[in-house]
């Protein structure tokens, strides 16, 4: 642990092919925590596959988000020659400390998870790292593993950022929404990775791919997956290359076509099925995404259902079809970001105070802000090398690079950015750092236009998709005013929740009683606003902190949601030496009279430097609606 900081309390945990030398001047501190799992799992079995009881990764998915947060320069990282260039992580100066919580053979015990929280707090951390989650339905916030931890490290002054879920495009599944986390949404970057489809007829089409061999790249015949169905399986199941619903003979050195159905919308499974049957590739129609599936064993090209549609027509009109696959290759820059990933899990949050039922008032939470986490490369861990996942047996080199997609490689670029926001700004709380990052966030793509959240359609992105916005890192560094909360702000929160004295005090490990306050939720020092029913004129309130020049004036700039009347009062904050923290209020009046529907605003503050905005979300409700229609 040389050059560890002195404040360092933590240790190095030996365990099997990992022992004390492992850790240096870049991991300081590694834990490894089994008890719990054992206790709720059962003994773990390793023998299936390759698991190391210790600090040591055997799955990839820690040494990809670690590498990504904190990880040292790396010249000429690439994946098989792919997304080749310098690797480096968000805070590549920072120190790296390493708790296993989860196992390769599957499973994350919620007292393994704990008694990291604890050890970690404890040691002396800075940020929290936390690609873990549940999908809905969801925990209530005092029984949340993951809601514990966190508070307990929020109130010891440690940023906790979590991924928001992979459940998306769907409303309602964001996940790990608890107010004192940062919670990421995953957003798309400029490389894409073209892959040519040429057919017998020299017409070309372009997908996408990580196909780096050279067994395609002579033409093969292709087919249908639907006209190939095996006799004990039917045409739909087989359209979308389900295992087992192909025929073996009329696949055996042929490329298949398989279109994404509603049952069977994954390219793996595709692939796998199409392995089976010694297919010799596989072309995947789906929806537009630009997530890039990895794929072991054969190429996979995947393309959208209109590409899918024209080789349909070509195979339709030929008697003999025949299709080669070109190298992938490494494009930046061609294509449009960030927009919103397809499978970033969205909001509302589906969890709701049971104490206001009566009030039509809540607090709706979404991602807190959205952040790289598609086709991304990172380190891997040559333990876990293609080889185990390729049905063909070949051997192929151990990976020191891979590259991955998801909430879980979003959320460690925020704790890259938190880190070196935190070395900036060391006196700043959790809550003032969140605030930075969602007030200063983007809503434009590169070339200046709204920012567009993939789906089924594509749509403009809103709050619900990504929070504040595309993280905007050098903003962040001076956001002008920051909306900052402490302890008891969290405390009081979820003493308006409706959960009981007892069980928050259980909690939280405070004695402080509960002083329950109607407009507690909506007037939660959050940067932003987010009413959910919205039935009478509303006021809501909030209170910012000057973190700019000591003599500010900040002007407030309005875009009311569509339907809503928006006031601020007062509608100019003036700052000087001895006034750094002012109130305000704003006032919500419905002009919108139908029910059920969700419209978004701003509200800026400007001083001629810094643009502070709070994304405002409001949905109107209409008293008997049901009863006057």
């Amino acid at each position: 642990m040389e050059n560890a900081p002195p404040r360092w309390k933590g240790i190095c945990q030996q365990g099997e092919k990992f022992n004390s030398s492992h850790c240096n001047r870049k991991i300081i501190g590694a834990r490894w925590y089994v008890k719990g799992y054992e206790a709720e799992f059962g003994k773990m079995n390793t023998s299936d596959g390759v698991e190391y009881l210790s600090p040591r990764d055997a799955s990839g998915h820690g040494t990809h988000t670690s590498s990504t947060a904190a990880g040292a320069p790396v010249q000429n990282a690439s994946f098989m020659g792919l997304a080749q260039g310098v690797a480096r992580g968000g805070a590549p100066f920072a120190w790296l400390a390493v708790y296993k919580v989860c196992w390769a053979t599957g499973g994350c015990s919620s007292a393994d998870i704990l008694a990291a929280f604890d050890d970690a707090i404890f040691d002396g951390v800075d940020v929290l790292s936390v690609s873990l989650g549940s999908p809905p339905p969801l925990d209530t916030y005092i029984d949340d593993v993951l809601s514990i931890g966190s508070y307990h490290a929020v109130t010891k002054g440690i940023s906790v950022v979590c991924s928001a879920g992979n459940s998306g495009p769907y409303s309602q599944s964001v996940i790990n929404t608890a107010p004192w986390v940062i919670t990421v949404a995953a957003s798309t970057i400029d490389r894409a990775f073209p892959t040519v489809i040429t057919l017998g007829n020299n017409q070309t089409f372009v997908g996408q791919a990580f196909y780096t061999g050279e067994d395609m790249n002579e033409f093969h015949p292709i087919v249908n997956g639907q006209d190939i169905a095996a006799d004990d399986s039917d045409e739909d199941r087989a359209k979308s290359c389900v295992s087992g619903t192909l025929n073996a003979t009329l696949a055996r050195g042929k490329v298949v076509l398989c279109f994404a159905t509603r049952s069977q919308s994954s390219a793996i499974v595709a692939t796998s099925a199409v392995l089976d049957v010694q297919g010799a590739g596989v072309i995947f129609a789906q929806f537009p995404t630009k997530d890039v599936t990895l794929t072991w064993g054969i190429p996979c090209v995947q393309i959208d259902f209109a590409i899918g549609t024209s080789l349909l027509t070509y195979m339709d009109m030929t008697r003999n079809p025949i299709v080669k696959f070109s190298p992938t290759e490494t494009a930046v820059g061609q294509q449009i970001s960030p927009e919103v990933a397809f499978f970033s899990s969205r909001g509302p949050s589906s969890l709701s105070p049971s104490v206001l039922k009566l009030m039509y008032l809540s607090v709706w939470l979404q991602p807190d802000i959205a952040a790289p986490g598609v086709n991304i490369l990172a380190s891997w861990s040559p333990a876990y090398s293609p080889f185990q996942s390729d049905m063909t047996q070949k051997h192929l080199p151990p990976l020191d690079f891979s590259i991955d997609s998801g909430t879980s490689m979003s959320c460690p670029h925020i704790s890259g950015i938190v880190a070196l926001l935190k070395a900036i700004h060391r006196t700043w709380s959790p809550a003032a750092i969140k605030s930075a990052l969602v007030s200063t966030a983007s809503l434009k793509d590169e070339y200046g236009q709204c920012t567009v959240a993939e789906g089924a359609p594509h749509k403009q992105a809103d709050p619900f998709d990504y929070g504040g916005g595309h993280v905007d890192p050098n903003k962040a560094i001076a956001p002008g005013l920051i909306y900052d909360m402490g302890s008891s702000d969290y405390f009081h929160f979820l003493c308006s929740m409706g959960y009981n004295h007892t069980t928050i005090s259980s909690m939280t490990r405070s004695s402080r009683r509960c002083n329950k306050s109607a407009n507690f939720l909506v007037n939660l020092n959050l940067p932003s606003i987010t009413i959910p029913e919205l039935k009478n004129n509303l006021t809501v309130s909030r209170k910012v902190t000057n973190v700019g020049p000591a003599n500010s004036i900040y002007t407030a700039f309005v875009e009311a949601p569509a339907g809503t009347e928006v006031i601020v009062k007062p509608s100019i904050l003036r700052f000087n030496s001895t006034t750094r923290n002012l109130k305000f209020k704003v006032i919500f009046c419905s002009t919108l009279r139908v029910q059920g529907r969700y419209s978004f605003g701003n509200l800026f503050w400007l001083d001629g430097f810094h643009v502070v905005r709070i994304p405002l979300t409001v949905r109107t409700v209409i008293d008997n609606f049901y009863a006057q229609t």
